[in-house]
């Protein structure tokens, strides 16, 4: 399981293949389909590799993209606190 998920709201993408190309694990594709502007949309084709290094969030123009950290849980399961 990879370090985190991106989240990539695909109306506010405009389809100009910046994260695409600064993803350091190469996660990120244009995708087929278009969404109600008419603009092909970056999707994650790949999660188990995320390092949720957030370069495809900082570098969006659109503020279209967010990226969630996964958190290692406690040991034995619990929350104690």
């Amino acid at each position: 399981m990879g370090k985190g998920k991106p989240e990539i709201d695909r109306e506010r993408c405009k389809g100009c293949t910046l994260c695409n190309v600064v993803c350091p694990e190469s996660i990120l594709r244009m995708s087929d389909g278009f969404n109600h502007k008419g603009y092909h949309y970056s999707e994650c084709f790949a999660l188990e590799r995320c390092t949720a290094c957030m370069s495809c969030a900082i570098i969006c123009p659109d503020a279209a993209i967010r990226v969630w950290r996964r958190v290692a849980s406690r040991a034995g399961g619990r929350d104690d606190g």
